[in-house]
């Protein structure tokens, strides 16, 4: 019944008082959006590899 001891160690930590709730919630929020963009970020240019800007412009910049 380790995972009841550990269910009720978070509870007690992080869900017991309403004020350490929402700086929780807050929290994981935050590193959830951090967490998704860089995600949606990295998919996005794999898929596009090669086709952005990044990628090829030393195709058309002038080496002076």
């Amino acid at each position: 019944t380790d995972d009841m001891a550990l269910a009720k160690t978070v509870y007690n930590l992080l869900f017991r008082r309403t004020s350490t709730f929402a700086v929780t919630i807050m929290v994981g929020a935050v590193l959830f959006e951090r967490v998704f963009d860089q995600g949606g970020d990295a998919i996005f240019e794999q898929m596009n590899r090669g086709k952005l800007w990044k990628h090829i412009k030393h195709n058309y910049e002038n080496e002076e």
